[in-house]
């Protein structure tokens, strides 16, 4: 299946806590980082997914955030070190792709955010990505 998302990073299930109607799913990517997905307790039967299950995580360029350091005090759980591989911007919008350890992600954000951060190829970042809005698809 071909998606528009562009960010589709490989991992491994870790773990599943299962509540009443969502789940959280903890996914080691090739690189080494950890992420946690909330998604449905219906997707994780669907999808058969078990601690082993290679799985792709999914986020949209729009939904992840982007900044100059670790941030601390904040409920965002997924938070990946990178550095800028390519910032190009347009009217209102700019896409920066993002080196991250195994692999790479693209943010979607604001030109004036680009240009306040003072993002340029070699910056460092940090992805933010809220667990919500992180997608799972049996790899």
């Amino acid at each position: 299946m071909s998606l528009s998302i562009r960010n589709q990073i490989p991992g491994t299930v870790t773990s599943i806590t299962n509540g009443a109607v969502m789940a959280t799913v903890r996914t080691r990517l090739t690189g080494g980082q950890e992420l946690t997905s909330a998604i449905t307790v219906d997707a994780v039967k669907d999808l058969g997914l078990a601690v082993g299950s290679a799985v792709n995580a999914l986020a949209k360029s729009t939904e992840i955030a982007l900044a100059t350091g670790p941030v601390t005090g904040l409920s965002i759980r997924n938070q990946l070190p990178g550095t800028v591989a390519e910032v190009a911007t347009g009217g209102a919008m700019a896409t920066v792709k993002v080196t991250i350890d195994g692999g790479e992600l693209t943010a979607a954000i604001t030109k004036d955010a680009a240009e306040d951060l003072g993002l340029a190829v070699g910056s460092q970042v940090v992805a933010l990505i809220k667990s919500t809005e992180l997608a799972l698809s049996a790899a």
